[in-house]
């Protein structure tokens, strides 16, 4: 014992990290869930060269730690607790109240990071008080990555616990992350975790790491741009004045690409999870055709990172507000339809024009339960409103048909409005609309050859084409002009 305290004041002399005695990753900590079903990876930080065995659910796995690192993967567990989980090395480190269920990742940006409680100068969740009061679901648990960045070159090192859902807890939960959580228990009976890994602003981008980015021609330039930046930053520290404020490093900001990518998801790979919900895009509106590419990248570099295979990624269409684009839900369409195994939903019928953070968000997080029931859990149900499929025109008429009928089509609350048609002036004009069975007439007297049509094609769309499940329809454009 003596030699590892020599060894440690050394270390630490030196600038090197201090490790020490075996400690757990922070997620690995009481009242965690952890996902069923699958391999269970578990791992923390040693002293170099220690035996580190892991005991849990009957099973114990032992290794050696390297480099100051040590990490196993369990066998697969069904969904119950709670259990105990013991690390033996040094010292004994023992974690109470875990569980086996459903874990999901809560990622975004402020509308998946808004929670359930107040949080002036926002407005406040509809009926949060009402659902706070009831929020007893001791089963379900949330831990939240904070929000930080760690020195150019420093390595992320990740604290936080798990909240148990209470109502002394709930409203600090993510509130779409809440009513995911709060629909998936209810009808899975299983423990739910909830991983809030999120930060308001923030663009794709900054969640995408460079290895992806640099890959994509389209998007080398976010990079370079960055890496420029960097250069800049650099160069003005050299000849900054003495006493004047120095520049503020991009390495350090959350919007720049990669920083978020590096230092709040990278930290808690791989922890065992089923799934992603996503609530982002609004940081991205301003170059709305590159999420095209941009999103699914991200898609797919976060399923590269965690080696599972194509796991579900379930993501919220942005919700009507003046600066959110058509071109941006378009690019979150189109993802929904290339992209295996992700889904998305729609809320044209629960945004603010003044507002970008809405405060209905009871009915996303139950839209992303619905997706994640039908395409993850198998359940028999419809998870989406009408999408578009196809349009004819001729006779002076657009005819257009949807997947997802859900029953049929619904006009909510009066007459469909939200339609527009054109000809090939490619000047949109309003259109009068009637559901004719499982379609859609679309018409104008004065457009006698049409040959596009658009539905919600605005920042704030005022539409209300609804499936009899409910849902709402993606707005949508059956041409590609610029």
């Amino acid at each position: 014992m003596k030699s590892h305290t020599v060894a440690l004041i050394l270390a630490l002399a030196a600038g090197h990290p201090l490790y020490a005695a075996v400690t757990p990753h922070a997620l690995f900590s009481d009242g965690a869930v952890l996902q069923q079903g699958r391999e269970i990876p578990v791992w923390g930080t040693a002293n170099e060269g220690e035996s580190v065995r892991v005991e849990f659910a009957g099973q114990t796995v032992a290794t050696t730690a390297k480099d100051g690192k040590w990490s196993v993967r369990l066998k697969p567990v069904k969904a119950g607790g709670p259990f105990k989980m013991t690390l033996s090395g040094e010292n004994t480190v023992v974690m109470n109240d875990l569980w086996v269920g459903e874990v999901w990742i809560c990622g975004g940006q402020s509308n998946m990071e808004r929670q359930l409680g107040p949080r002036p100068p926002q407005k406040p969740i509809d009926g949060w008080e009402e659902e706070v009061s009831k929020a007893d679901y001791p089963r379900m648990r949330q831990f939240t990555v904070p929000q930080a960045i760690p020195p150019s070159g420093a390595s992320p090192r990740i604290q936080g616990k798990w909240a148990t859902c209470s109502p002394q807890t709930a409203a600090q939960f993510s509130a779409v992350g809440y009513f995911f959580g709060r629909d998936l228990h209810r009808k899975l009976n299983v423990p739910i975790g909830l991983i809030a890994c999120n930060w308001g602003g923030t663009p794709a981008e900054a969640w995408t790491s460079r290895e992806a980015l640099e890959a994509v021609p389209e998007l080398r330039g976010l990079v370079e741009n960055y890496d420029k930046a960097r250069n800049d930053y650099s160069t003005k520290l050299v000849t900054l004045a003495e006493g004047a404020r120095p520049p503020k490093d991009p390495a350090g900001s959350q919007f720049s690409p990669t920083v978020l990518r590096d230092a709040m998801l990278t930290p808690i790979v791989p922890y065992g999870i089923r799934g992603v919900i996503w609530y982002q895009g609004e940081s991205n509106c301003w170059d709305s055709l590159r999420y095209r590419t941009l999103f699914p990248v991200t898609i797919t570099d976060w399923r590269k990172a965690w080696g599972q295979g194509d796991f579900p990624f379930l993501f919220v269409q942005l919700a009507p507000f003046k600066t959110n684009t058509p071109e941006l839900r378009e690019a979150q369409l189109m993802t929904s339809r290339t992209v295996p195994n992700t889904a998305m939903v729609v809320t044209t019928d629960v945004g603010d024009a003044e507002d970008i953070h809405p405060t209905r968000k009871e009915p996303v997080g139950s839209r992303l339960a619905l997706a994640a029931r039908a395409i993850v859990y198998g359940e028999k149900l419809e998870f989406s409103g009408p999408a578009f499929r196809s349009a004819t025109f001729s006779g002076g008429r657009a005819t257009v048909r949807f997947d997802h009928l859900g029953g049929g089509l619904v006009a909510k609350d009066g007459s469909l409005k939200g339609f527009v048609i054109a000809g090939a002036d490619k000047q949109f004009v309003p259109a009068q609309a009637e559901i004719q069975g499982d379609t859609v007439v679309v018409s104008n007297e004065s457009v006698r050859e049409p040959v596009a049509v658009r539905y919600g094609w605005a920042t704030v769309p005022d539409v209300n084409l609804f499936n009899r499940a409910g849902l709402p329809a993606s707005p949508f454009r059956t041409d590609d002009w610029r």
